[in-house]
């Protein structure tokens, strides 16, 4: 029977979120009904809200997230009833040419939830990132369900679901960050100082993080930088030079999402290095580059796409460091907030205040 909960809606580009009750059905074939325990508010979820994702208005915020499996559909043997999970969004398909071919971390053919949830009057809603989790509870695909150790704090184990996953995977996955490497993350937000943290548990023996406050370089030295640069008063890419014996660094991670900060990286990693752009672009930046650059740099510029994760390796692997105390999951909860905060969860969250706010239910 469709169970009827309280959700976060944006109803149209720009307005201020609400909640409302929204219906939930029953999982049909292939999908569950998650009980959300933690949700962290994410700078996607923003964007949606400001209709820098697509225009199918009205949204279901909220996307990265943990909960307990209430119930699932037929068919459905990846979850169980009671298990613990962390909400990924992107489900593998098994069947695409890069499934076939090993890859799944590159599935071209992700899927959610066939069904619709929906508010009381029967307007269709559009889950964020096919997920939907600012609400007590949420249908997903029972493949955007990982299974993990049930002690890990929701919270923490929430945050894997989206940002600490990308800056995590941009290192270890998508940048192959080495023992002995260099690493230089520009921009030091949720993502960024991830990225800090992946270099670190890969070995890196020189972890620069550059950004225009103070307060995130702090952030990122507790998190494992050995060298900060505010790129306000220093040239990043002179500065990241000076800090590799006049090389640049062996992996620069792009944590921002400007032709700008992207041309900075593209300069300050060393030759053969590899660039990884992490941070999201906007429709309409472009960036232009001397070809011959590009040519006699060599090496390799990479986008990641979720930190090139598959949940299903990853994210067990990632609550076990975390719950080894090797891995600090805990740092990146700014706060803890309720349902009716996330408004002003994303006003704390533009003004750089924040890792993350995380609602809790």
């Amino acid at each position: 029977m469709a169970q009827q909960v309280q959700g976060v809606i944006a109803r149209a580009k720009g307005e201020p979120v609400r909640i409302e009750t929204i219906v939930v059905p029953d999982p049909g074939p292939g999908e569950a009904v998650v009980k959300i325990q933690a949700c962290g508010v994410c700078h996607t979820d923003l964007h949606y809200r400001e209709g820098g994702i697509n225009d199918d208005f009205p949204f279901l915020l909220g996307h990265e997230a943990a909960g307990v499996v209430e119930s699932v559909g037929e068919g459905v043997s990846e979850v169980a009833v009671g298990d613990f999970v962390i909400l990924n969004w992107r489900a593998v398909c098994g069947q695409c040419r890069a499934c076939l071919r090993g890859r799944p971390q590159y599935c071209f053919d992700t899927h959610n939830a066939k069904q619709k949830m929906t508010l009381t009057d029967g307007t269709e809603l559009s889950p964020a990132l096919g997920i939907g989790a600012f609400a007590e509870k949420t249908l997903v695909a029972a493949g955007q369900c990982t299974k993990v150790d049930p002690e890990a704090s929701p919270a923490a184990a929430g945050l894997l679901g989206c940002g600490v996953m990308a800056g995590i995977g941009a290192a270890i996955n998508t940048g192959e960050v080495g023992r002995g490497d260099s690493v230089a993350v520009i921009g030091c937000g949720g993502v960024g100082n991830a990225a800090v943290v992946g270099a670190r548990l890969a070995g890196a023996a020189r972890i620069i993080a550059v950004d225009i406050d103070d307060k995130k370089l702090g952030t990122a030295k507790g998190l494992g930088a050995t060298h900060t640069v505010n790129s306000r008063s220093a040239d990043p890419v002179e500065a990241i030079r000076e800090l590799t014996g006049g090389n640049g660094a062996d992996v620069v991670i792009e944590a921002v999402g400007r032709p700008e900060t992207y041309e900075q990286a593209f300069y300050a990693r060393d030759l053969a290095g590899t660039v990884v752009l992490v941070g999201v672009p906007t429709p309409e930046m472009k960036i232009e580059l001397p070809l011959l650059d590009v040519f006699g740099r060599g090496g390799a510029l990479k986008s990641s796409w979720y930190g090139d994760c598959l949940p299903s390796r990853d994210f067990p692997m990632l609550i076990d460091l975390y719950r080894q105390g090797r891995l600090d999951l805990d740092a990146f909860v700014t706060e803890t907030i309720a349902l009716e905060d996330v408004e002003k969860a994303f006003e704390r969250m533009h003004h750089g205040d924040v890792l993350r706010s995380v609602v809790m239910f």
